[in-house]
């Protein structure tokens, strides 16, 4: 298996400046993705920022950073720049791991790799996880989505979907059981083909990425295929606010203990 990883590092944060600096057990946050991406199959991995001080935190490491322009609208678009400064194959698979998730385990960033590299007929892949509950079902904040036969995406939405008809009609307050398999959150994880890439960062956004502010829309519009996986390990929350981040203090202070023990 042979696939390279990206780390999209921005300094701005309207909920947390500073996100990927920001301490976690006495390293900065970037530096516990780095860390984690380090322990996957990845043959290299390297750190996209437009921030000198997240780049000089990177080099005091020895890791391998490159400098990306400030205005791009995504991290995909940020993908695509580093891709073009390598000058990366068309056929190679990039895995673009957030640099706001100090724990994610490397199992899934292997899985999203290896699961592009099976399925030939798709540019991306992504993963998913089984949604339990109709208050996780109705939260615009989870995306949700669909599978076809093949395990491509169909759609993805930040509304309840699919729309159990007859069975919502009747209460909302829970799932319907014989149809709790076709319920799944998105995960934002994933794997590209370096040539997708390319061609991404030429399509203006599409309507239905800009209604549902879901930029992956853009990808299924002009129809590109994306494999869709459920997560063979559980995926932990990132850090968007300041919440997140205690929490995750907590979570990495007890690894951290329960490895010196």
């Amino acid at each position: 298996m042979s696939f390279r990883v990206v780390i999209p590092a921005r300094f701005g944060s309207s909920r947390l400046p500073g996100k990927p600096l920001l301490d976690i057990c006495g390293k900065p946050m970037v530096v516990h993705v780095y860390e984690r991406a380090l322990q996957s199959a990845a043959s290299d991995v390297v750190v996209a920022t437009d921030d000198p001080r997240i780049e000089a935190v990177l080099r005091e490491l020895g890791a391998p950073v490159v400098m990306t322009r400030a205005d791009h609208p995504s991290g995909t678009d940020r993908l695509q720049e580093v891709a073009a400064h390598f000058g990366w194959a068309a056929d190679d698979i990039v895995v673009n791991v957030q640099g706001d998730e100090p724990l994610i385990p490397p199992a899934v960033i292997n899985q999203v790799a290896e699961n592009l590299m099976q399925a030939s007929a798709a540019s991306i892949a992504t993963l998913a996880e089984p949604i339990h509950s109709a208050e996780q079902l109705f939260n615009p904040n989870i995306v949700k989505l669909v599978r076809d036969a093949s395990d491509h995406a169909l759609y993805f939405s930040r509304a309840p979907m699919p729309w159990a008809r007859d069975a919502f009609a009747q209460s909302r307050e829970q799932l319907p059981p014989e149809a709790l398999s076709l319920y799944l959150r998105h995960l934002g994880i994933y794997a590209y083909r370096v040539g997708f890439l390319h061609d991404y960062v030429s399509w203006p956004p599409a309507l239905i990425e800009r209604v549902e502010a879901l930029e992956q829309l853009r990808a299924l519009y002009q129809g590109v295929k994306i494999h869709v996986g459920v997560a063979a390990v559980e995926l932990p929350p990132g850090v968007d606010t300041q919440a997140d981040l205690d929490r995750v203090r907590v979570v990495m202070a007890a690894q951290l203990a329960s490895r010196s023990v």
